[in-house]
């Protein structure tokens, strides 16, 4: 039985027969389908008392409608009429509408007065008897199945863009439009956003939709949703994906379910298909076979015939542009947010002593992307860089950039400029990079030392970092202004260094976690401070991460969201240390004692001679850049062993093989040989030269699990 929930599953599987009622409640006129709507031939009807159409349970109801339409208002009820026993190729039983002899039917009576009727003979209102149509001929009426499939059903399940959407609201209309039972299935690269498969016969499909009117669950169970599966050869739905044209199947008997069952290796197909009539009809759009739609009637309905068959490839032609058009957005939100993904860091590093924790949230929930980001890297000499950045714009010519400038600045903070440097080098590249086409961008750098617990920050164009200290006081850090990168301007880009209380926390961002259409910027970067205000510090760095967040989920129209905290403390002085040694050959030697007394301190003895030689070396280098100038000697005990000297000559030193006959010229080559990595950078009063080496049983980088990625809870499919 059809579903009678649905009011246009009621307008496409009913037939109306209006009548005319006058003051003495008798029929005066009557629609010429009077027999194929309740039985009787319209003389039949004519000047009958309309209150015997009503079978005795309808009798109240038919009451109260006349009532309703003599006083003049409108009603509707649902009742039980009686049927002639005329059928529409049958003859008329020519007896009283009383007699009944044909049964009675389930309808719905609208009651309709006529606007200026007088009492009377003549007619006063208007009688729309709507009836249900029998099984037999529920698919009888072409024009009612063309209408109820294409007046604006294309447009209701073609309002969304997500595929399993508008395949399940394809058959929701197709089902009991045009047949009992309907599935629609699509090639499986479809799903996956990848090319069409060109091998279409061949190609594995999965079904997404599937739908019956007779509550049966066998439909479901035997064909499920979200299976994936390749037709064998031989069956109807084999043929259709290989010729990409309809497959009508007027009536399926045992021996060929039996068959279709046998091939596909699944018994209960033939209890299904036994006595139905079946069409398969392809989707295609643009010369491309997306899939098919299977529909079935089952033992009882009309068996489809050539003229369904092409009512439904007129509507599958215009359900393949709706699944197509799905396809594609799919295809294109998959495309960015793997753009996202691959630009966005995987991890963030930091030293041992400094816990960070980051959140992102895309300002479109159509595209996925923006041009927000955030880095954390680890430098050497437990120092980390802590990077935020926005690209002005949204969408995926946004994020592009940021991947650009991320990787620029990724490349540009393992090189170890300062923050300015690297800022200006940036705003270099935007300036190039706005030749082409107009960007700017907004970005703050900052670099912690955990050895001294400086922090040095500078600002291009970017809101103020905030930073929250232990004892409960936050405040926004001052520092020298600058314009966005790529905007020109006389400006230059500073930095400024900040003494940091151990166990503070760092929190930068971009604007749109304090700023939205319904809230000034003052007021945003009030309620920011707050979260971090009265000894906030000291929760788990996770709930303040989450807090900064709480209440912009509900906002849509909200702007890109990037935020990274970081509790700064320092290293423990027992983990590094730090010695001063004059310029002097002799110094190479005092070194070494060092060197091999704080090893042992860390029971690192096995170390020992590498790291003699090691400092040997970056000593003997600064003694001949610097020879009238102190020289700083640090050991660092983090997950490595980095050791650092520091002296006043700004020249870097640069890796070069000498010749056989040369003197000099190998010592860089040896610390590149026995250290896992070193390198050099500039300092305000020289430069420092760093080599760094694993510590036995110890990762220098562990593998962190990945997490969620930032976003994606809020944005599930």
């Amino acid at each position: 039985m059809a579903s009678r929930g649905d009011a246009s599953t009621a307008e496409s599987a009913s037939r109306t027969l209006v009548l005319a009622i006058d003051g003495a409640r008798r029929v005066v006129q009557c629609g010429p389908n009077a027999r194929t709507v309740l039985g009787y031939e319209p003389a039949d009807l004519i000047g009958r008392s309309v209150a015997d159409l009503a079978a005795d349970e309808g009798k109240a109801k038919m009451e109260a409608l006349l009532e309703a339409l003599a006083s003049g208002h409108e009603h509707r009820t649902a009742l039980a009429v009686r049927r002639g026993t005329a059928g529409p190729d049958g003859e008329s039983s020519g007896g009283e509408p009383t007699g009944g002899e044909g049964g009675t039917a389930d309808a719905v009576v609208t009651a309709q007065p006529m606007v200026g009727a007088a009492g009377g003979a003549g007619p006063i209102g208007l009688l729309h008897v709507r009836v249900a149509l029998p099984v037999s001929a529920r698919y009888q009426d072409p024009a009612l199945m063309r209408r109820a499939l294409m007046d604006d059903q294309v447009t209701r399940f073609g309002a969304s863009l997500d595929l399993d959407q508008s395949a399940r609201g394809l058959v929701d209309v197709i089902v009991p439009h045009y047949c009992t039972a309907a599935s629609v299935l699509v090639l499986e690269s479809l799903v996956a956003a990848d090319e069409v498969h060109s091998e279409a016969g061949a190609a594995p499909l999965r079904r997404i939709a599937v739908t019956s009117d007779d509550r049966n669950p066998m439909w479901t169970a035997t064909f499920p949703a979200g299976e994936v599966l390749v037709y064998p050869k031989g069956t109807p739905y084999r043929e259709v994906l290989e010729t990409a044209r309809p497959v009508h199947l007027p009536h399926i008997d045992a021996e060929l379910s039996g068959e279709i069952a046998t091939r596909w290796r699944r018994r209960p197909v033939r209890e299904l298909l036994t006595g139905v009539s079946m069409v398969l009809l392809p989707l295609i759009a643009q010369d491309t076979l997306l899939g098919f739609i299977a529909c079935t009637r089952t033992s009882g309905f009309r068996g489809f015939d050539p003229y369904d068959v092409e009512i439904g490839m007129e509507f599958a032609a215009r359900a393949a542009i709706v699944i197509d058009n799905a396809r594609r957005f799919s295809r294109e939100r998959a495309t960015a947010l793997a753009l996202q993904r691959s630009l966005l860091p995987h991890r963030l590093s930091a030293p041992s002593s400094v816990e960070v924790r980051h959140r992102y949230l895309p300002g479109s929930q159509l595209v996925e992307v923006g041009g927000d980001w955030y880095e954390s890297i680890a430098l050497p000499g437990a120092r980390v860089a802590l990077i935020v950045g926005d690209v002005a714009g949204h969408g995926v010519r946004a994020a592009v950039t940021m991947g650009r400038l991320r990787t620029a600045l990724h490349t540009l903070a393992n090189l170890e400029l300062p923050p300015a440097d690297a800022l200006h080098v940036m705003h270099e590249l935007m300036i190039e990079l706005g030749e082409q086409e107009p960007h700017f961008a907004t970005c703050v750098y900052a670099v912690y030392d955990a050895t001294s617990g400086t922090l040095e920050v500078a600002s291009a164009g970017h809101l103020p970092p905030l930073l929250a200290a232990p004892g409960g006081a936050t405040e926004y850090l001052k520092v020298p202004p600058a314009p966005p990168l790529g905007v020109s301007g006389s400006a230059t880009i500073e930095s400024r260094e900040f003494e940091v209380e151990d166990g503070s926390v760092f929190v930068i961002y971009t604007d749109g976690l304090v700023e939205n259409r319904g809230r000034d910027i003052d007021d945003g970067l009030a309620r920011l401070r707050g979260i971090f205000a009265d000894g906030a510090t000291g929760r788990p760095m996770e709930d303040l991460a989450k807090a900064t967040l709480a209440g912009v989920y509900a906002d849509h129209h909200r702007d890109d969201i990037a935020v990274l905290l970081a509790r700064l403390r320092r290293l423990p002085e027992d983990r590094f240390g730090s010695w001063t040694l004059p310029s002097d050959p002799a110094a190479v030697r005092r070194a070494r004692g060092l060197v091999r007394d704080r090893l042992d301190a860390w029971d690192l003895g096995e170390l020992t001679h590498t790291t003699e030689l090691l400092v040997s070396e970056l000593i003997t280098n600064a003694y001949r850049y610097a020879p009238d100038e102190p020289i700083e000697l640090r050991l660092l005990l983090e997950r490595s062993l980095v050791c650092e000297v520091r002296d006043r000559s700004a020249a870097l030193p640069r890796l070069r093989r000498a010749a056989d006959d040369d003197e000099n010229g190998r010592g860089l080559l040896v610390v590149s040989q026995l250290a896992h990595r070193w390198g050099s950078r500039r300092t305000a009063t020289g430069k420092v030269v760093w080599c760094e080496q694993t510590i036995p049983g110890i990762d220098p980088e562990p593998y962190e699990p990945p997490s969620t990625w930032p976003g994606q809870n809020h944005h599930r499919d």
